[in-house]
């Protein structure tokens, strides 16, 4: 089947990735936020005698690139081989999306507009003269849904039509000045690469502007002296510089397109989007209204997923480990494998598992916080105290972003201009609460603050915002220094997202943590068995060789409430997974625990068993989440085996040493995962020791406070 190579393109919170999603099905990152996409994701699909291939480059509001992301889209569509353009574009900002459609066209490739979010278009009474714009443009125009899937087919055929026609965008009208300019620049190019055949106006666009990155790249030779005496004309007759001029035309020609094609209400309602956003983004309550929207998402998710975790914590460490027991006994195993399997494989994974649904249930409250458009607003409301700190709102989408994994954070850093931004940015991102803590702190509460589980959630989220920022500011003052870019976002009107959606990309986060469970914790946990059970089967787990290496730091954790050498080798564990510090300390206590007698086995009993169980924690998630006003604890149950860990746990423990823990869990380094994306980020191995050092040195220093004030309280 032949290939049609489609650039999919368009500004920012247009809709890209979930046009794509709605088009292949794949599975691609949407949220409302510039810079989601800030790397090529591709997608294909059959259709008819075609294999349309789809690659999703990062919003861009312009050709001349300001950021990583755009620079990334720019070189894709001045340097790679492809067959056709597909602009996705806002049809509520109909002449401001044009401004790129204009840019667009100058590369003279066979383009398609998507006129996405047409239903929100026509519920602002706006009419949209589809066939006009067509004709004025010599494009194809398709209107679409994204979230409904509407026009997906007419949007395939179009993309096949312009490729098999090449059908190429009209030329449109600059003025006798800059058309008398693309003649003498044509001319000069062709007499210093006579084997050019064709150059697009685009190009030409480039040269004049002075794009000096791209133009190496494309490799063409020409006097540089001669192109600025050929554009000076533009300053001497219009006074003003060519790069302005050539931003006039082209808003001059949008605007002039969109007076013919777009027709709006004469009188213009008041939207529901003004109307939130008059309440929202309120200088006096916009703040208090985020912790309470905040602490409301995480009531809900702890609430829902409390009994789950206790499903899951039953299945898992009590009847599934039973049965596999008895297969290891059938089979006759050696000691040392079952040990493996049981206490190093089912103890530490299966532990670590059983928190899936709390992991969950935030990731679908972020999610949902996303798709609706109102952690833009966060972003938004954040500008202003962040630059206080030394960043700019811009530096927040990151930062939110790591509450659900701080890999992808470092990524999103691209959307800012400032190096001295991106890198200090990257640099607080360990700070933000990722997902692997989340089965820390779900243990601790559990066993400490059953009564406050969102209070304390959200007391660490929080703290983690105060720390980042507080180190921000010092890092900028010392290390960072330099003027921040001004922060210009678009907000996105209020959307009410689909629940196939929020399902897939909630899915999207929780995949991340899952495919770690499978991978590196299971590699780490058989790691973490050895060191337990190194020498052969000590006579105490402190004996061991993970024990003996606990022994040696804990000295530097007694200052903090819990220098015993269990948690101390659970830290040093979680150094390259957080939640490899759940999975040791299951191995460690649940070594530690009484062998329980042999049960019986009976797949007909134990089915029963779960399924009532099952239907029991649905009807109390239903509960819980009806009672909204009554805080439920994580974890009211717990199964025998989760209540032999919180048992050792409140023997080794105390509230005020639990929630110093749980801080230094927060604030010490993430992960390796972490490091090799700063390290590929930042291209330095001295930065990347720079983050572990200050995180380490914070995590003690806030957690040594944290202890010394709870001891006060508790």
């Amino acid at each position: 089947m032949k290939e049609i190579k489609i650039a999919v393109v368009g500004n920012p919170n247009t809709g890209k990735s979930s046009l794509i999603n709605a088009i292949a099905k794949a599975k691609l990152q949407v949220g409302n936020w510039p810079g989601v996409t800030v790397e090529k994701k591709e997608a294909k699909l059959s259709y008819k005698e075609y294999t349309l291939h789809f690659i999703d480059l990062p919003g861009a509001y312009s050709l001349t690139p300001y950021s990583i992301d755009e620079a990334i889209a720019r070189d894709f569509l001045f340097l790679e081989d492809y067959d056709v353009i597909l602009c996705v574009v806002d049809t509520t900002n109909l002449e401001r999306n044009l401004y790129f459609v204009v840019q667009l066209m100058e590369l003279e490739k066979p383009l398609v507009l998507a006129l996405n979010m047409f239903d929100e278009a026509k519920r602002l009474g706006y009419k949209v003269d589809i066939p006009l714009l067509e004709q004025i443009l010599e494009v194809r125009a398709v209107p679409t849904v994204a979230v409904k899937e509407q026009g997906i087919e007419e949007l395939k055929e179009a993309l096949v039509e312009v490729f098999e026609k090449k059908l190429v965008p009209k030329r449109l009208p600059y003025g006798e000045d800059l058309e008398n300019l693309i003649e003498k620049v044509v001319f000069h190019l062709k007499a210093f690469n006579p084997d050019l055949e064709r150059i697009s106006l685009g190009v030409i666009f480039k040269i004049l502007e002075g794009d000096d990155e791209l133009i190496n790249k494309l490799g063409l030779k020409f006097d540089k002296k001669e192109i600025e005496n050929i554009s000076s004309h533009i300053k001497t007759v219009h006074e003003v510089g060519l790069n302005d001029y050539l931003l006039d035309i082209r808003y001059g020609l949008a605007t002039g397109v969109t007076k013919k094609v777009l027709q709006r209400p004469e009188i213009r309602r008041e939207t529901l989007t003004e109307k939130i956003d008059k309440i929202v983004l309120n200088r006096v309550l916009g703040i208090p209204l985020f912790l309470l929207i905040m602490w409301i998402a995480f009531k809900i998710a702890f609430d829902v997923a409390n009994p789950y975790i206790d499903f899951l914590d039953k299945a898992i460490n009590e009847i599934f480990k039973k049965w596999i027991e008895a297969g290891l006994s059938s089979l006759g195993a050696a000691d040392w494998l079952s040990s493996l399997v049981l206490d190093g494989i089912v103890g530490g994974v299966g532990t670590v598992l059983s928190f899936i649904p709390i992991i969950g249930m935030i990731m679908l409250m972020i999610t949902f916080l996303e798709a609706t458009g109102y952690m833009a607003r966060a972003a938004f409301l954040m500008d202003r105290i962040m630059r206080s700190f030394g960043l700019q709102g811009k530096a927040f989408i990151p930062l939110l972003m790591g509450f659900g994994c701080n890999v992808p954070s470092v990524y999103a850093c691209r959307t800012m201009e400032q190096e001295h931004e991106r890198k200090l940015t990257m640099f607080v991102i360990p700070f933000m609460s990722c997902g692997a803590r989340l089965p820390v702190y779900a243990l601790f509460v559990s066993a400490f603050f059953a009564s406050y589980s969102a209070e304390v959630l959200l007391f660490l989220y929080v703290l983690g915002i105060v720390v980042a920022l507080t180190i921000a500011t010092i890092l900028h003052k010392t290390y960072f220094k330099g003027v921040g870019a001004p922060f210009i976002m678009e907000l996105p009107p209020y959307r009410m997202p689909t629940l196939k959606n929020l399902a897939i990309h909630t899915w999207l986060k929780l995949r991340h943590f899952v495919i770690k469970a499978g991978t590196w914790i299971l590699a780490f946990n058989i790691i973490v068995w050895m060191a337990l059970n190194l020498p052969w089967k000590p006579e105490k787990p402190e004996d061991s060789v993970l024990g003996k290496l606990g022994h040696v730091i804990s000295p530097v954790f007694k200052p903090l409430g819990f220098g015993d050498w269990a948690s101390s080798a659970s830290l040093l564990t979680g150094f390259p997974a957080k939640e490899v510090v759940v999975s040791t300390m299951a191995q460690i206590y649940g070594g530690e625990e009484e062998k329980s007698e042999e049960k019986s086995l009976s797949f007909k009993d134990d089915l029963k068993d779960l399924i009532l169980t099952f239907a029991e924690k649905t009807k109390e998630a239903g509960l819980n989440l009806v009672s909204s006003f009554r805080v439920v604890s994580i974890s009211a149950e717990v199964p025998e085996e989760g209540a032999g860990i919180l048992s050792e746990l409140q023997k080794r423990f105390t509230p005020a040493s639990a929630l110093s823990f749980m801080v230094f869990t927060l604030l010490y380094f993430p992960c390796m995962v972490y490091a090799a994306a700063v390290k590929t980020e930042a291209v330095s191995l001295k930065f990347v020791l720079q983050i572990i050092l200050v995180t380490l040195t914070t995590a003690w220093i806030v957690s040594f406070l944290v202890y010394q004030f709870a001891r006060l309280i508790f």
